[in-house]
């Protein structure tokens, strides 16, 4: 699979880079080249970190702090890839002893890559998990390692850094001025690493992953803003990003921007009513599934599963085709074997919210009550394991779907049990987080559903 034995071909003719030097072999499968860590599955990986952290803590081990750096590198992969909160501690515990070893007076670019690499596992962090006080922490390493860096490697990767957490800090409240200037700031740092492949092999895949980090928040502005010409550029450079990528070299960077394409042009014919490109996107996602798999990278997986449920929702409400609602909540269930080994991260509470309203719309459609028990059951169960001061949006998301399925009971029996008050205080709850984080479309959704409820035709009451 992925050509392995091209990789080690290579790997066993001494071509070991690592930024901006070459060095001999090392322990493990990759001998420390960062650009074979994506040709091992998860399994491999997870040994790979284990001789990394034995061959930095070996008494004979020259340059020890490069070699912690080395490790953190790949625990940090390993946490990207799984959501294990223990492997993304190893990576910022390795990082910060990595930081400790260098002398930023003698060795200055290689003490900022590892205070990077810090911020780097702090923002993935914010990501898996839901806290924001991750990316304050992010956001003072890169402008330390700004600070630091001569040269190399280190001085870029800090302003895609510090772009990424100035970017995630305005999408909460900020409009598509501020989004078109978040996008600029990381214009210079690309072409940075984009000059540095020719003598650096390493910055060929930072490069293509500072493009998927610009596409993904591109796409998150988007989204939320339902601005069409945001979507349109993700939908760019995503592709840009693939394009200047191998497949049979670069699998897994591939497969990303591909996600992040079909992604981005199922949310662009959404928001453009196009039905054709929704299509398209969901194409796009089901063919990267086939270049991906759960044993290589379990949360890859899993949020291709979430986008391609997304995808089919959205073509189900086009076309009322109950199948289409069938086939989402199927992608779901296959994410949430995933998942449930990952209880904290925000994208379980999301994927539950999104089952189970597509479990509504298949209710409405079929006139089954069953199904609507069950989604009502499963999403209670998920809004009892959230903690709202910890995941106030996760949470807030939940009471969001929850109030839509109470009123698509009463749509269904034409009776109101209760589920009319019940829906209006989820609703309430709801409107006061998204209100406070500047989530305007869920906002907007949100005061939409108060109206329906309060200005509706009153369902006739009976005993319960």
């Amino acid at each position: 699979m992925f050509e392995l034995g091209r990789e080690f071909m290579r790997l066993f003719a001494g071509e070991k880079a690592w930024g901006d030097r070459v060095r001999p072999f090392a322990d493990g499968l990759t001998g420390g080249d960062p650009t074979l860590l994506e040709l091992l599955d998860l399994n491999l990986l997870q040994q790979e970190a284990k001789a990394a952290d034995v061959a930095a803590g070996r008494i004979s081990a020259q340059d020890r702090a490069q070699r912690r750096l080395d490790a953190a590198v790949v625990w940090r992969e390993v946490a990207r890839r799984s959501g294990d909160a223990v492997a993304l501690r190893k990576a910022a515990a390795a990082a910060e002893t990595a930081c400790a070893g260098f002398d930023p007076h003698r060795r200055p670019d290689a003490w900022a890559r590892a205070r990077c690499e810090q911020g780097f596992s702090g923002l993935l962090g914010a990501e898996l998990f839901g806290d924001p006080g991750l990316d304050a922490a992010a956001a003072a390493a890169f402008r330390e390692a700004r600070a630091i860096a001569r040269g190399g490697l280190a001085a870029p990767l800090a302003d895609v850094g510090i772009a990424m957490v100035e970017g995630r800090a305005e999408l909460a409240r900020g409009d598509a001025a501020a989004a078109w200037a978040a996008i600029a700031r990381f214009n210079a740092p690309i072409a940075a690493l984009d000059a540095m492949t020719r003598r650096s092999p390493a910055a060929r895949p930072l490069a293509a992953e500072a493009r998927l980090i610009r596409a993904d928040l591109i796409c998150g502005w988007g989204a939320r803003l339902k601005d069409e010409a945001l979507l349109r550029a993700a939908i760019d450079d995503a592709s840009a990003a693939a394009d200047r990528l191998d497949l049979a070299y670069e699998p897994l960077t591939w497969a990303r921007a591909e996600i992040l394409r079909g992604q981005a042009l199922a949310l662009w014919g959404e928001a453009a009513g196009d039905i054709d490109a929704v299509a398209a996107g969901a194409t796009t996602l089901a063919g990267a599934l086939d270049h991906i798999s759960r044993d290589h990278s379990p949360l890859d997986w899993a949020r291709t599963q979430i986008a391609l449920a997304h995808a089919l929702q959205s073509l189900g409400e086009a076309s009322a085709d109950e199948r289409a609602y069938e086939q989402a909540v199927t992608c779901y269930d296959r994410a949430n074997l995933v998942l449930k080994a990952a209880p904290a991260t925000p994208l379980r509470g999301l994927a539950a919210g999104e089952r189970a309203m597509c479990l509504a719309r298949s209710a409405e459609l079929t006139g089954d009550l069953a199904v609507l028990d069950s989604a009502e059951t499963a999403l209670k169960i998920e809004l009892a394991g959230l903690q709202p001061r910890r995941d106030p949006v996760a949470w807030a998301l939940v009471q969001l779907h929850l109030a839509r399925l109470y009123e698509a009971r009463m749509d269904i029996t034409g009776k109101d049990h209760g589920e009319r008050a019940a829906a209006v205080m989820a609703l309430d709850a709801a409107l006061d987080v998204f209100g406070d984080h500047g989530m305007r479309s869920l906002t907007i959704m949100a005061t939409e559903a108060l109206e329906r409820l309060r200005t509706g035709p009153t369902p006739k009451r009976t005993a319960v």
